[in-house]
């Protein structure tokens, strides 16, 4: 790869992770930027908030990951550059009962300000849970979730609800660790609370968005600002509304794209190829 493509040429950059997320990002951005990524030592990650519910997550996905490269400068003030992903997993907000995982990358560089953040968001996640009473109910569970290859956690369960503070067991690997888990949870609960474990180290699938949110950081970065030239001239907004190809009134159906420039602010808005929405994207035509 040409220098000219390599801004950071041998530039350290320091990772805030303590679950392996620099098997994906680290050869990515050494090869796409120059960047010598070395991974934060001595960061608990986890004091920014848990999937397992021990620790909440204070503020947005944003905000931790920020959080954490805040931490990665506190520990490395060599470093010019700091790296964060951070992962948020929910319901769909339109497809129903379908899980949705969003993934973000923060690249931070103090000697410029630029802050560039690379996201991916996709159905391809495992993230699930059960309620359950005994092992069998436990290990079909498991099964379906692509368990030892994927892990999964148990935790405390009351009235249905995850209660880590009753009981919370990670690390299980094998198909007998699940047993002793999910028996003693359920002995002092009546049931637990099965949930796949989505730190990136015991989630194939969660570590391919990482890294397809790596991808998508890259392209920005070589996306220059037309006005200023800074890096990471992207997409960062779509716009809905939409025209109703049978009342014309608004949907939910994107009708533009937003690029724009964090340094400078210039703004394209472009529009899609339609120029008419379905009548089932209508609120008014389809409620």
């Amino acid at each position: 790869m040409p220098a000219a493509s390599r801004p950071y040429d041998d530039e350290l950059a320091v990772l805030a992770t303590m679950h392996a997320k620099e098997r994906v990002i680290a050869p990515l951005l050494e090869r796409s930027l120059g960047l010598r990524v070395r991974v934060s030592s001595g960061i608990d990650t986890d004091r920014f908030g848990t999937f397992s519910r021990e620790v909440e997550r204070t503020g947005s996905q944003l905000d931790a990951a920020r959080a954490k490269i805040a931490a990665a400068f506190a520990e490395a003030p060599d470093a010019r550059v700091a790296l964060a992903s951070e992962g948020s997993f929910g319901p769909h907000p339109y497809i129903p009962f379908a899980p949705l995982a969003r993934e973000i990358v923060v690249l931070a560089d103090r000697a410029s300000g630029l802050e560039l953040v690379g996201r991916h968001a996709g159905l391809n996640t495992n993230f699930s849970h059960a309620v359950v009473s005994d092992v069998a109910a436990a290990r079909a569970f498991a099964e379906r979730v692509q368990f030892p290859a994927h892990g999964v956690i148990v935790i405390g369960c009351t009235e249905g609800q995850p209660a880590p503070q009753r009981g919370l067991i990670k690390d299980i690997g094998s198909a007998a660790d699940l047993d002793n888990a999910v028996t003693q949870v359920v002995g002092v609960c009546g049931a637990a609370f099965v949930e796949t474990d989505m730190r990136a180290h015991r989630n194939p699938t969660r570590m391919r968005a990482i890294k397809a949110a790596a991808i998508d950081l890259v392209r920005r970065f070589r996306s220059p600002c037309p006005v200023c030239g800074a890096p990471g001239f992207a997409v960062t907004e779509r716009l809905s509304g939409l025209p109703c190809s049978w009342c014309g009134g608004p949907t939910l159906a994107i009708r533009a794209s937003v690029r724009s420039c964090t340094a400078c602010g210039h703004r394209i808005e472009r529009p899609v190829a339609a120029t008419t929405a379905e009548p089932g994207q209508c609120g008014d035509c389809n409620p």
